[in-house]
């Protein structure tokens, strides 16, 4: 759940340490965000917030497609050449863990 955003800031979501070691993203990942009320979609990368404050801050241009509360699915992608198993967390509307 997007909690704000900040069309001042160069870009990037910021997205707490916790959220971030969960999902085993990397700081300065990219990222597909998508969000699920409007299908608007944008690539960013990956900025570490504060662990357990469950603040996903959507920054820049990319501020102008999703609004504080929307539900979004952050998804990143890799290539390898052994089977990936997709790693996937679920939150609540206060961005908790509950899957």
């Amino acid at each position: 759940m997007v909690t704000r955003g900040d069309v001042e800031y160069e870009g990037s979501i910021e997205i707490p340490q916790d959220l971030v070691e969960a999902a085993g993203l990397w700081p300065g990942e990219k990222v597909l965000v998508a969000s699920v009320a409007t299908g608007n979609r944008f690539e960013t990368y990956v900025l570490v917030g504060p662990p357990k404050t469950g603040q996903i801050i959507v920054n820049g241009a990319a501020a102008h497609l999703v609004k504080a509360g929307e539900r979004v699915i952050i998804m990143s992608f890799a290539l390898d050449d052994k089977p990936i198993k997709p790693q996937r967390i679920i939150c609540n509307e206060k961005n908790e863990i509950i899957a």
